[in-house]
């Protein structure tokens, strides 16, 4: 818990920036309540473009063979709150969350391979699972 902690205190004080991990300009500081306790948490994720407005996360779990609780949540409640980089720095948007579908997932999932070849390293020690990805879209 302190690693993300760091990452998002970072990602505060440097005006959405985080250095570590590569992250640079796409974090996205996902704000989800708990789907059995009803707490609010903060997930520090990469987040990259759709391509077409949107902004997508993958629920990689650091290539855990089981899903981040974060993913539970949100399928469980979909609008949520971000933290993005913005022009003038740290931009706060309610959105809500699609999870893609099998003919949506593997040119997204290409995007955070292409990024980082760490997403690819994940996929060894997952025991076959397939990350989910989601699509964070601004609610209007």
């Amino acid at each position: 818990m302190a690693f993300n902690e760091d990452i998002i205190a970072e990602f505060r004080e440097h005006h959405g920036v985080v250095s570590t991990m590569g992250f640079g300009s796409h974090l996205v500081v996902l704000h989800t309540v708990g789907a059995r306790t009803g707490r609010e948490l903060e997930n520090p994720l990469m987040g990259l473009p759709s391509g077409d407005g949107g902004i997508l996360i993958v629920g990689s779990a650091g290539g855990s063979p089981k899903n981040p609780a974060w993913v539970h949540n949100l399928r469980a409640n979909p609008d949520v709150t971000i933290e993005r980089r913005g022009d003038d720095g740290i931009v706060t948007e309610q959105v809500h969350a699609r999870e893609l579908d099998d003919d949506e997932w593997a040119p997204a999932w290409k995007r955070f391979t292409d990024r980082s070849k760490g997403f690819g390293e994940y996929t060894k020690t997952a025991e076959g699972r397939r990350f989910p990805i989601f699509e964070l879209r601004t609610i209007k």
